[in-house]
């Protein structure tokens, strides 16, 4: 399987640092914000964009995590045995009458974020939802379209978009790879 990467550790961050301006100034500042990365990959971009915000703006913005495992729409439980490994959601915070910043790495049909929104709308009811990813690739197949994005990266349905972060990957890249 052959592999390009697509974007490199100054690439993350220099499209973290962009998001994290973008954020800021859509919202006027970040007061009654609050950063919410969806499980796995997105609770670490989410961490790297409080950084970033709270060197730009002197201020901390909250950040949760949320785990879309029982919201997923392709989750079929056959046997106790095969039931879903629950990664916890962990939202430290009321989100009513908030502003939250979902983030993810990579947004392809929709479904993951449309899993988030609904997990996100069982902890309470927020003022606004929008949605921050790092790639886009397109390909929806749910009416979804982010705020805030690292790259648009054209792909066919053949690529997989893998994003690696330090964190747990040991390395920060994005690269694409055929099936």
């Amino acid at each position: 399987m052959s592999k390009r990467v697509i974007f490199d550790e100054q690439a993350i961050q220099r499209a973290t640092t962009r998001i994290a301006h973008e954020i800021i100034e859509r919202n006027k500042g970040i007061e009654n914000c609050v950063l919410v990365g969806i499980k796995t990959r997105g609770i670490y971009l989410a961490k790297r964009l409080a950084e970033r915000i709270e060197q730009i703006e002197g201020m901390s913005i909250p950040v949760g995590e949320v785990d879309i495992t029982l919201y997923r729409d392709d989750l079929t439980v056959k046997t106790a045995s095969e039931e879903p490994l629950l990664k916890g959601t962990n939202v430290p915070m009321d989100v009513t009458d908030r502003k939250v910043i979902l983030i993810d790495d990579v947004l392809y049909t929709g479904r993951t974020v449309r899993a988030a929104l609904d997990a996100l709308i069982d902890l309470g009811r927020p003022a606004q939802i929008q949605l921050a990813v790092l790639i886009d690739r397109g390909h929806r197949e749910l009416p979804i379209r982010p705020d805030y994005v690292g790259k648009n990266v054209p792909t066919s349905k053949e690529e997989i978009i893998a994003a690696n972060l330090k964190e747990i990957d040991e390395v920060d890249e994005v690269s694409i790879k055929q099936k």
